[in-house]
């Protein structure tokens, strides 16, 4: 019998899409939903859940999918997944959980992110998700949890559920961490993010905003007032630098801020909120990434004329996502491969006005598994810009290492930890890229998912 093509989701059309800030990804309306679901295999050794970092029992859901029992599936996803709307959305389901399917060997694997989005947002559309909140009594228990991005988020869930009283603490004026200040509004829209956040807050969590932990309160300071455990996930915002002449010139900046400022505070939406900013006629984005993607594809929607990847390797090294590569070139983003720059050139009100580069040729694979870029010698350029965006990844923020010695920290900033995410300060706990440097959402609740199990058998174990 032969196998049915995958179902691939619709997108808005592209005209569309450059010019607003809409979702790109429309989702799968039910019809295609089951039609997709009914392509799986059952396969009985399950071999998708072991590519999912939370274990999702991915083909159980499927299967309420196809007997038209939504809200069955959603329940077996929420057991281990507390944001299926943006997992759904934003997880790298090709490498993980897709890469693991059967069918991956045969034909196409099943389009597991677009049916677990499928049901979220049917959950959400129909009014689902308060009536699923379910708690234990309280224990009386206070926890604390450092940010509000993915880890912190899971955390917080699985805590609240076993009845402790948990207080989550988000240095920005809006929780989701770089949910929502991170990844733009057409690939993950900010209303999806509130809908998971009310979760917590049905949940009981309480939430506070602008309160930097290192600085605020210290560490020690929340154990002072109560709490039994702290747990930290605060992410990897701190963004790197090319470290090479003339990166302080004007209009210049890092995708952090670029994003920061387009996403949490609404420069897309200038005048209505007052977040002035600029961008250029001419744009390079320095990066291959998915940030790269993202900035990229935003500046495009903010009329820059032309915008540029400007990536060292080939197309093929790219860590983004295929997806988001593809969904670039259809909007007219620009790939300036194997270039790398070397130097910022301004005029004479310190205003960039191009990047002096090198071409590369691809040599040996590095510790990273791809090749490693060689400079071709003599063959310097020019490449005129009027914008440039530094996507080239983050670190740790050192605020709370500098403020608490006792948490050790590695070369890069991030806190070490034992394989049940202990730090190496009793009762404080960390996940998620403060331990694995930049991490997929998903990877990042994988090891929230450890923490907040350690935590709940420490205190049960009288450890803490």
């Amino acid at each position: 019998m032969p196998v049915k093509k995958r179902v691939e989701m619709n997108k808005l059309p592209i005209e569309e899409r450059k010019n607003s800030f809409n979702e790109v990804a429309l989702g799968l309306t039910e019809e295609q939903a089951i039609e997709e679901a009914k392509r799986c295999l059952q396969c009985p050794n399950h071999p998708c859940v072991s590519g999912c970092p939370v274990n999702v029992d991915i083909p159980k859901f499927i299967k309420k999918i196809v007997e038209k029992d939504f809200l069955g599936a959603y329940r077996i996803i929420k057991e281990k997944d507390a944001i299926p709307a943006i997992t759904g959305r934003v997880c790298p389901q090709e490498v993980q959980c897709e890469a693991k399917c059967t069918l991956q060997r045969i034909k196409e694997p099943i389009a597991i992110g677009a049916l677990e989005r499928f049901i979220a947002d049917w959950a959400i559309k129909e009014g689902v998700i308060k009536e699923e909140v379910t708690r234990a009594p309280s224990n009386g228990i206070k926890i604390a949890v450092v940010g509000s991005g993915p880890a912190g988020i899971t955390v917080a869930a699985d805590l609240a559920k076993l009845g402790y009283e948990v207080t989550m603490f988000e240095a920005l004026h809006k929780p989701g961490g770089v949910l929502v200040y991170g990844i733009p509004e057409f690939r993950l829209p900010k209303r999806i993010v509130e809908y998971e956040i009310n979760y917590l807050k049905d949940l009981g969590v309480d939430i506070k905003t602008n309160t930097v932990i290192g600085r605020t309160y210290t560490i020690k300071e929340l154990f002072q007032s109560g709490f039994r455990a702290v747990f930290i996930g605060t992410g990897a915002g701190m963004p790197k630098f090319l470290g090479i002449p003339g990166e302080t010139l004007v209009n210049i900046y890092t995708a952090n801020e670029f994003l920061t400022r387009v996403n949490l505070m609404k420069a897309y939406l200038f005048p209505k909120y007052d977040t002035p900013i600029k961008i250029g006629r001419k744009v390079a984005v320095i990066g291959g990434g998915n940030v790269a993607m993202d900035a990229a594809r935003t500046a495009i929607r903010l009329k820059a004329e032309e915008v540029y990847i400007v990536y060292r390797r080939t197309e093929e090294e790219m860590p983004a996502r295929r997806d988001e590569v593809i969904n670039a070139k259809e909007e007219g983003v620009k790939f300036q491969l194997l270039t790398q720059p070397i130097r910022f050139v301004g005029d004479k009100e310190n205003k960039l006005i191009g990047i002096e580069c090198l071409r590369m040729q691809l040599g040996e694979p590095d510790e990273s598994g791809r090749r490693r870029p060689i400079p071709i010698k003599g063959s310097e350029f020019i490449f005129e810009v009027d914008s440039a965006i530094i996507a080239i990844g983050c670190h740790p923020n050192p605020l709370i290492a500098k403020t608490t010695p006792e948490i050790k920290v590695n070369e890069e900033g991030c806190i070490i930890v034992d394989e049940e995410c202990r730090s190496s300060m009793k009762g404080v706990y960390a996940a998620g890229d403060i331990i694995l440097g930049e991490a997929t959402v998903i990877e990042a609740m994988g090891t929230g998912r450890i923490a907040s199990t350690t935590i709940h058998k420490d205190i049960k174990n009288g450890k803490i």
